[in-house]
């Protein structure tokens, strides 16, 4: 027998998506409290075995900090949800859980809530390109740098650089001083000083009861193993071949989102710790959809599913995508570059 109410019917250009996401975007704040109670109890005793092995010398401890950036990445996207006032939708919950997570995370939460809000407000605008994105160059645009420009964009699109040096240089310094934002105000810099401050007192306190060598040994490999892979789940989440990018005259929210974001399928236990934000496409539709209602936005409309899907085998091929193609309007390689010149 069929259903007395029709769902309603869309395609991928529909205007319709906006007010039928809405429906998804009320978390249930019991439930937030849960995802945010088996993320930060776990990552704390994984953080505590760690050291302990460390302190007496039983050095194998440390492939414990492993499953602990798997969880400290999880209360990274927690702090994501709370930057769109998504998590339990409610101001001072939100913000005063992410300030909380952000010490944690090395990630001051004002200053980046403001750098991600500029990110959803212009991704995909080839003439807004630079805030809270990866650097990413039309064929055009790099032809018509010097040798050494070339030279450094190469280096920046290198994966060791991106991937490597990219989470030391962000979260352990980048981060520490709200850089571009001199004229937005007091908030960014009053938020990233009492984040610097918070980690201080915090750290001394981890260093006095367990040593500084001890410390570092445990915490450097957490932090530098999750912020790669934050890292690379922002990367392919928008650097993917068949991505969208047009100039402002002729960009579009919603284009913008549905098909400059990917769906990144992955397995069920990473979807799980990277909080199912390769369902990424949907997120920036509508941003306050929570994270743990993302999936079941996929399971009422399976139309959204094919939208910019790359698996994890698929998203390997993405690392040498690094110039947009204006004329075939894909991402390419240095290599295709060459052979399109």
């Amino acid at each position: 027998m069929q259903s007395a109410v029709a769902k309603p019917q869309t395609d991928q250009a529909s205007p319709a998506w906006p007010k039928i996401l809405s429906s998804y975007a009320k978390p249930d704040r019991g439930r937030s409290l849960f995802e945010l109670a088996v993320t930060i109890i776990p990552f704390c005793g994984l953080w505590a075995l760690a050291s302990v092995a460390v302190y007496y010398g039983w050095w194998i401890g440390l492939f414990l900090t492993i499953p602990a950036a798997g969880f400290l990445l999880r209360l990274f996207m927690i702090q994501h949800d709370c930057g769109h006032r998504s998590f339990f939708a409610h101001r001072q919950g939100d913000d005063w859980t992410g300030r909380a997570l952000g010490v944690l995370t090395l990630t001051p939460y004002d200053y980046w809530r403001r750098a991600h809000a500029e990110h959803h407000a212009s991704t995909g605008n080839l003439d807004r390109r630079g805030i809270g994105d990866i650097t990413t160059l039309t064929i055009g645009e790099y032809r018509a740098l010097s040798r050494l420009g070339r030279l450094g964009y190469r280096l920046y699109r290198n994966p060791l650089v991106m991937f490597g040096i990219g989470p030391v240089w962000l979260f352990l310094l980048k981060q520490r001083l709200p850089i571009g934002m001199m004229r937005d105000g007091a908030e960014p810099w009053v938020s990233t000083m009492a984040t610097n401050a918070a980690i201080v007192v915090l750290a001394g306190g981890l260093m006095w009861a367990i040593g500084p060598w001890a410390f570092l040994a445990v915490h450097l490999p957490i932090v530098i193993l999750a912020g790669a892979a934050g890292i690379w789940l922002f990367y392919v989440q928008h650097q993917f071949e068949d991505t969208h990018w047009d100039h402002n005259a002729d960009w579009r929210f919603q284009e913008a989102a549905l098909h400059g974001s990917s769906h990144y399928d992955l397995p069920g236990i990473l979807r799980w710790l990277t909080g199912n934000i390769g369902v990424h496409h949907v997120h920036h539709l509508s941003s306050r959809v929570p994270c743990y209602r993302l999936p079941e936005v996929l399971h009422d409309h399976p139309e959204l599913g094919g939208i910019g899907r790359i698996t994890l085998l698929r998203s390997l091929q993405c690392v040498k995508l690094v110039l947009w193609c204006e004329t075939r309007r894909k991402l390419v390689s240095f290599r295709e570059a060459r052979v399109l010149a």
